[in-house]
């Protein structure tokens, strides 16, 4: 179990935030280095005691994707897998986006460019970054964990098919967590990076092309 008796990160400054996908609060927290995260998110806290019956709030524990949020890269699904988050809350009026400014599954944009750079010359998304002495996902958690119980949120349900992040959450001993499948922004580029993450990687994938 992972002792995170006091918060990693603590709330900075919070606004309403008007977006194509619906009106939002929007909080940010800061790390004790300075570092900042975001919480983005509809009905909350006024759904965290829901009874056993009821709908557990829609979580999305998102890393930031810079190439593909900003700049339209069709390298991975990470843009598609905002903004089906976003509509998915919006759609149910009550969740939950986490979004942790850790690029490049924690790596960083220089050393993302990096891999990009050697998976031209054929490495995959798992070699590139363990060839630039990386681990394949060195991306981590305790800033998600300390937001969801900031929000008192012990039961969710998770919009994920990456098995780290449900094991991150219930390995704290304090989460319950039901998976929601998200397999969105197949293209004919990308499909052997989601190939990779369902082969190598023993992500949720089911609809990728051998």
């Amino acid at each position: 179990m992972t002792d995170l008796q006091e918060p990693i990160v603590q709330r900075f400054s919070s606004t309403t935030l008007p977006t194509t996908h619906g009106d939002f609060e929007m909080t940010v927290y800061r790390g004790p280095n300075g570092e900042e995260h975001l919480a983005i998110y509809i009905g909350l806290p006024q759904a965290v005691n829901q009874g056993e019956d009821q709908r557990l709030p829609l979580v999305r524990i998102h890393s930031a994707c810079f190439t593909s949020e900003v700049l339209g890269s069709l390298k991975c699904d990470c843009r598609e897998q905002l903004n089906y988050a976003l509509k998915a809350i919006t759609a149910e009026g009550c969740g939950l986006v986490i979004y942790l400014f850790q690029e490049g599954r924690g790596i960083g944009l220089g050393a993302k460019v990096q891999a990009y750079a050697l998976q031209e010359r054929g490495l995959d998304t798992v070699d590139a970054n363990t060839e630039l002495g990386f681990e394949e996902d060195a991306r981590t958690y305790e800033a998600a964990i300390s937001i969801l119980k900031d929000f008192g949120l012990n039961r969710l349900r998770l919009l994920t098919n990456n098995p780290d992040k449900i094991e991150a959450l219930t390995a704290t001993g304090d989460f319950e967590v039901q998976r929601e499948s998200i397999e969105v922004g197949l293209n004919s580029i990308n499909h052997n990076y989601l190939r990779v993450k369902r082969d190598r990687m023993g992500h949720f994938l089911k609809d990728i092309p051998q």
